[in-house]
């Protein structure tokens, strides 16, 4: 392999979220628990984007960019090359992470009181997004079996033909359950948003990270009439490991919903800064053998973990996942409660994945832990026995 995923690199000394110490000590009691929630990676980005910005920081000039011609096209290119999917550049519209134009789609389409379908357990800041603008959640519960999640297409039917709901968020891939959705469900749910006049924002920022032999089919990729029906949110952020660096392209095919989307953001007169733009054009250009391997480490690392639970804690599940470096891990079968699974994480095995309480505000969530394996496997050997180890001396 061409990239080293393998060597572990201290973050402790950065204006990291993750690792700086006074952080953990803050978000978790302390500082020697092993951060392995936040999603981010812990590998170095692909050179070529690392060496263009080195490039970009000796100008030692950092005023005003905009949105050039060369960010855009790069765009266009890696939509075109990795996933089959013509775009043109004036479809693009720029926002300093997906975030806000989730927000800005919600803002958009909704009036407060309105109703936004979610399909939970799902990325948690959906659902802050709908209470802190005063409309209210459209739970479409996703459906466990055995491990694998499908959607509830009845539900969904029947939250959609509310005259109330007027907004679905889909995350696809999904996060957390890892599901790379395919042709048919995505067809599915775009035929009823479309027939209840339900707009779709789709958030698309893992669409890069789907492991082999899964594929990620682009929404708007499904038919001309379901492309001028939504907004799709895509990044270089989760692939090449960027989030820092707040670059988006949020793409809009339809001329109207586009029009509108920036007449919605202008007043915050936003552009790419130096960074991130040189940090896309780089990444959407020269990042895919880094990508190609990146994928195959994930891919090895999932296994590894999924082995690894399988031989050291067999009364937990886990399914090795179709997208993204997150796993979602169902400790359900030990009977503790959510409060006490958390504890023996945090303080018995010193590790801080994410509590899947708060994926699901219906218990979803509950007895469910996310863990982030986008690392080195050293971390993550690391991370699984100190896990292993505290459930053993739990007598679990």
């Amino acid at each position: 392999m061409k990239y080293d995923f393998d060597q572990p690199i201290d973050r402790t000394r950065d204006i990291s979220i993750k690792w700086s110490p006074a952080l953990r000590r803050q978000m978790y009691g302390e500082e020697d628990v092993l951060p392995m929630g936040i999603a981010d990676m812990d590998f170095p980005t692909a050179p070529a984007v690392a060496r263009a910005i080195q490039k970009r920081a000796a100008h030692e000039t950092y005023g005003y960019g905009y949105l050039a011609p060369e960010f855009l096209d790069a765009c266009v290119e890696w939509q075109r090359r990795r996933h089959g999917w013509e775009i043109q550049p004036d479809w693009i519209v720029y926002t300093p992470g997906v975030n806000m134009a989730l927000v800005c789609a919600l803002e958009l389409y909704t009036r407060p009181g309105d109703r936004v379908i979610i399909q939970s357990p799902v990325y948690y800041p959906y659902y802050d997004y709908v209470s802190a603008t005063g409309r209210r959640l459209a739970l479409n519960p996703l459906l466990n079996r055995e491990g694998r999640y499908e959607m509830n297409f009845a539900q969904l039917e029947e939250l959609a033909a509310d005259p109330g709901a007027k907004l679905m968020i889909l995350c696809s891939p999904h996060n957390p359950v890892g599901r790379a959705w395919t042709r048919e469900e995505l067809e599915r749910v775009g035929r009823i948003c479309l027939d209840h006049g339900v707009m779709l924002a789709v958030d698309e920022i893992h669409g890069d990270l789907v492991l082999p032999p899964h594929r990620h089919i682009p929404f708007a990729t499904l038919s001309p009439e379901l492309a001028e029906h939504c907004i799709i949110c895509t990044s270089p952020s989760k692939t090449f490991n960027l989030a820092g660096l707040l670059v988006s392209d949020i793409i809009i095919p339809s001329d109207e919903i586009r029009a509108a989307f920036q007449k919605k953001m202008s007043p915050y007169y936003l552009w790419p800064g130096n960074f991130g733009t040189v940090a896309q054009i780089a990444a959407y250009r020269e990042g895919d053998e880094w990508l190609d391997q990146l994928l195959d480490y994930l891919g090895e690392n999932a296994r590894f973990l999924d082995d690894f639970i399988r031989r050291n804690m067999p009364h937990v599940r886990c399914r090795v996942p179709e997208a993204t470096y997150l796993a979602w891990l169902d400790f359900r079968a030990l009977g503790l409660s959510p409060e006490a699974l958390w504890d023996l994480m945090l303080h018995q095995a010193k590790v801080a994945p994410d509590n899947g309480v708060l994926f699901g505000p219906q218990g979803e969530g509950d007895g469910f832990l996310r863990l982030n394996f986008a690392c080195p496997r050293s971390q993550l050997t690391l991370a699984l026995t100190r896990m292993a180890h505290a459930l053993r001396a739990a007598g679990l």
